[in-house]
């Protein structure tokens, strides 16, 4: 079993803005939720996105889900809705450049 940090609050602030809704266009999201997890886990730990766990899905998967998102700016909305209170602040890369993570779940 996996250990979340995402309150059930701060997912409901943010679950409403994320990508992936049914009516949106292009593919509908499996697990909003899940993934937006996998990305939480990989800025706590540090790890490699090689070595995110099987319950988050295909790590290759989720890594370019987080890139498409970081480029069409979702991951700045989900820091303004909540109000940089909820996650400080997570910039990740591919791990090739290097990794710079500030983060907590209040």
């Amino acid at each position: 079993m996996i250990r979340t940090v995402l309150r059930d609050d701060q997912w409901e602030r943010i679950a409403p803005e994320l990508p992936g809704k049914a009516g949106d266009p292009g593919a509908t999201a499996r697990d909003n939720r899940m993934f937006v997890e996998a990305v939480l886990w990989i800025a706590r730990t540090g790890a490699p996105w090689r070595d995110l766990p099987e319950e988050f899905g295909n790590w290759y998967t989720v890594y370019t889900r987080f890139w498409r998102w970081a480029q069409k700016g979702v991951w700045e909305r989900i820091f303004k809705i909540l109000g940089l209170q909820g996650i400080e602040w997570v910039i990740l890369g591919d791990h090739s450049g290097g990794k710079a993570c500030g983060y907590g779940l209040s």
